[in-house]
């Protein structure tokens, strides 16, 4: 039996990172958590998962937001005023203990969220980043949504934004950054299944996996 491990996906708007990530799950057989870590954390808390909405990586508004994700350092005060009986940076605390969870009984693949510095001392980690041309970003959005191409690049900005924020904020890290990651890889170049295919010869060689 293979000792457990994580996968953790951090992920440009478009680029395909939870498809990618799916497909890489179905093949080793293990679970995938994206927004199901919000009905977890939830769960686990007793705290309604509006409240887990508000803080989630892609519900923080406005520039302000951003400029504190560079600037300020973690776990000080509330990342954005939401409404919530609890801050910003405590809901954080129980998502990150419910990521804690799942990690310790199960070997998944995380999607955002911070996983990657969460579980940062996790002794059999492979932390990836994808990305992709803008062209190839707006016709997957377009495809998924039916928005028009002008609305696709604008939604790709600003949920970048967003995601950037909230990860530099919580981590200390820069979001995106080669430096940060085990492996960035740009989807567009293999497209998904054969991006699937690298990664899980890589992830195999890091963990000594078998599948």
């Amino acid at each position: 039996m293979q000792e457990r491990f994580v996968i953790n996906i951090g992920r440009r708007y478009g680029s395909g990172g939870k498809r990618i990530g799916e497909l890489i799950a179905e093949r080793l057989g293990i679970r995938l958590y994206d927004r199901e870590l919000i009905n977890l954390a939830a769960e686990q808390s007793g705290f309604g998962v509006e409240h887990f909405e508000q803080a989630d990586e892609q519900e923080h508004k406005g520039v302000l937001s951003t400029l504190l994700g560079h600037f300020r350092t973690p776990y000080v005060g509330s990342f954005v005023e939401s409404g919530s009986p609890l801050s910003n940076d405590a809901l954080f605390k129980i998502q990150s203990d419910a990521i804690r969870s799942v990690a310790e009984r199960e070997s998944c693949i995380f999607v955002g969220r911070c996983a990657d510095y969460i579980l940062r001392d996790h002794p059999r980690a492979v932390n990836l980043f994808f990305t992709a041309d803008d062209e190839s970003r707006i016709r997957r959005i377009v495809g998924r949504t039916g928005c028009g191409a002008n609305e696709a690049r604008a939604d790709m900005e600003r949920i970048d934004a967003r995601r950037a924020a909230y990860y530099n904020y919580y981590s200390s890290r820069t979001w995106g950054a080669a430096a940060t990651y085990h492996l960035c890889i740009d989807s567009s170049v293999l497209g998904d299944e054969a991006t699937a295919e690298f990664i899980l010869a890589f992830a195999a060689r890091k963990l000594n996996l078998t599948y």
